[in-house]
């Protein structure tokens, strides 16, 4: 551990969040206002043992705190998972005077900073996922932006399909984590929320609430679909030839990643970012930020990735409970 920080470098790495750049600029102007220099590394792992380091100051992040993506871009990176690209990457950082680096990306991203750290280098890492799916956390950077354009494209979809009486599957993101489909499911009022968490695979359930949901009048049936489950075009396909009503699948797909990010992306986004610089710059290293009961905190990397995150129960109870349908799958 170094005893005094006088150079930082930011990344984003992994998929690409709404307000991570709201997060790298509070990163880079906090870090100023400390005395120290910030280097920015482009492409995240990638860029990193590939070099592409550039030096940051207040002006790099004028006028980006309103954008989607990132600014220094993001990559896959399976070089970075072996230990010999560990350790170059350690080399890389040292050799450009990097004494911290803030990491800015997901439970993944996270294991790459972890390792950085067992190479010498203080890290920091700070949650930036639309998949909500980091543990110690209560928040994650895009999460909002996110789940707020799934459920207005989940809206207009809504309209079509009552207006032609269909049954319509809208499969929204999240990997293996359902916490976009619960939210869109409640927010958007769908008859069944699909959960890779809670899911039974029993598709004749599903079957059951469309044919009696139509027998009680109700002229549209709505089912949002975790991407952890998936093959929501085949599952359409299947409820259209059991029940014989109309069934469309939709895949929202990358258009949840992009668009202009919330007041509270780009709020908590900025918090988190002066947090991460702050607390490198005091000599923590190896550790994350969190939002934890309302207050913003940090936990030791190991014990962050070492936690356990599942859909609360009694939010999903709500859920099931809110839904039209007979029974909530």
């Amino acid at each position: 551990m170094s005893d005094e920080i006088k150079t930082i470098g930011v990344l984003t790495s992994g998929g690409d969040a709404p307000g991570m750049n709201a997060a790298i600029r509070a990163v880079v102007r906090k870090s100023i206002a400390r005395g120290v220099k910030v280097k920015g590394i482009k492409k995240g792992y990638m860029g990193l043992l590939n070099e592409e380091i550039i030096d940051m100051d207040s002006h790099s992040v004028s006028d980006v705190i309103q954008r989607g993506g990132t600014i220094l871009g993001t990559a896959r990176c399976k070089e970075f998972t072996t230990e010999e690209g560990q350790k170059k990457g350690a080399e890389v950082c040292r050799k450009y005077g990097i004494d911290g680096v803030v990491v800015i990306g997901g439970d993944g991203s996270y294991r790459g900073a972890q390792a950085l750290s067992k190479q010498g280098i203080n890290t920091i890492g700070i949650p930036g996922t639309i998949d909500l799916d980091i543990s110690c956390t209560d928040y994650t950077i895009g999460f909002d932006t996110a789940v707020n354009t799934a459920m207005e494209a989940i809206d207009k979809v809504r309209d079509t399909s009552s207006s032609h009486e269909r049954c319509s599957i809208i499969e929204v993101m999240g990997r293996n984590a359902g916490y976009i489909a619960l939210w869109c499911g409640v927010a958007n009022g769908a008859e069944d929320i699909l959960l890779p968490e809670k899911y039974d695979f029993n598709e004749q359930n599903i079957i059951n609430n469309i044919i009696n949901n139509r027998k009680r009048g109700k002229t549209h049936h709505l089912i949002i679909n975790a991407e952890g489950i998936g093959h929501s075009t085949s599952m359409a396909r299947r409820i259209e030839a059991a029940t014989g009503i109309e069934t469309r699948a939709t895949i929202l797909g990358y258009m949840q990643r992009g668009g202009s990010p919330t007041c509270k992306d780009r709020y908590y986004a900025s918090i988190m970012g002066a947090y991460a610089a702050d607390i490198l710059c005091d000599g923590k290293t190896n550790r994350v930020v969190a939002l934890k009961h309302g207050e913003f905190t940090d936990y030791d990397i190991d014990e962050a990735l070492a936690m356990q995150k599942d859909i609360p129960d009694y939010e999903y109870e709500v859920s099931r409970l809110l839904s039209s349908s007979s029974k909530v799958i």
